[in-house]
């Protein structure tokens, strides 16, 4: 294992979840809903992404929010007024539910003053994290996977020794639409990175493999951070501070095992919803009947 600055730390205790976005893809409803609050069915987006964090082992999850995003870190704070209704109700599988919402984990959050970029966000929680290693998730992206996406990271970086990436084999038309990843595999499914290309042409693109929001990083992301000037929109791209990393330090990435859902669109959203809907035994007879005489019409 690395040591970074003269710290040796073994675990992976923290994970900065950034949330601080307008959701303008969303628009109207994310003007006054977060989009991290849009949910799956019942559960918020954010939701999954703390409770995968958990699973892989988290202890600590630092959400970087905005003056306009209170009601995340609301949700993850005990209610006793709801939890004193549900309860004189005897409903008390939902009076649990919603208390097990405030002990899934440590949850604490840091204001993003200002919208600059996804490498900004991270560095915003630079303090909060401190001298050791730790994960970045970013809630638009869930999954369903038998190994938690993010505790696949960990397997590497704990092998490795080096900051890690999540990637995944994407169709050649969509190759534009992220980044991409050059390297050299080292087993089966782990690389070794060179570099990294923001939304390449097929044609320009080194490889298939795209960039999914689950990152493991040494704190000397942070030092790399510093040192990336914005770009032309003024935005500090984390892209451009894990080329450098990759360069100077090492980098890898995983090609992980899991479905993916998008939550990031609204169509995106709509899917994962159907999909999980689906697999509930409350929802899923009656939905998929629904679907197939609305298909037939």
């Amino acid at each position: 294992m690395g040591r970074w600055g003269g710290c040796k730390v073994l675990k992976i205790r923290k994970a900065v979840i950034p949330a601080a976005g307008w959701g303008t893809r969303f628009l109207p409803v994310t003007k006054a809903v977060p989009k991290e609050a849009l949910p799956i069915v019942d559960r918020p987006v954010i939701q999954y992404a703390v409770e995968e964090a958990v699973a892989s082992g988290i202890e600590q999850v630092i959400l970087v929010t905005s003056e306009n995003k209170k009601s995340l870190e609301d949700y993850f704070s005990r209610n006793f007024d709801l939890e004193k209704v549900l309860a004189a109700k005897g409903d008390l599988v939902n009076a649990e539910k919603i208390r097990g919402l405030a002990s899934l984990a440590k949850i604490s959050s840091i204001r993003q003053q200002n919208q600059l970029g996804l490498g900004h966000a991270v560095l915003t929680a630079k303090d909060a994290v401190g001298n050791e290693p730790f994960a970045v998730i970013l809630p638009d992206d869930v999954f369903d996977a038998k190994v938690p996406v993010l505790r696949q990271l960990i397997d590497v970086f704990e092998r490795y020794g080096g900051s890690v990436v999540g990637v995944n084999m994407v169709a050649e038309r969509d190759v534009s639409r992220y980044g991409v990843v050059d390297g050299e595999r080292l087993d089966s499914g782990s690389y070794k990175l060179n570099k990294l290309v923001e939304k390449p042409r097929l044609s320009e693109a080194p490889s298939r493999l795209a960039i999914v929001g689950r990152y493991v990083f040494t704190p000397e992301i942070f030092v790399k951070l510093e040192e990336t000037k914005p770009g032309a929109i003024g935005e500090i791209q984390l892209t451009d501070a894990m080329n450098e990393l990759a360069q100077e330090r090492g980098l890898y990435a995983v090609e992980y095992e899991g479905e993916y859902l998008d939550a990031g669109t609204p169509l995106g959203m709509v899917k994962s919803s159907v999909r999980e809907a689906l697999t509930r035994p409350d929802m899923g007879p009656e939905l998929r009947a629904w679907l197939a005489n609305k298909l037939d019409e």
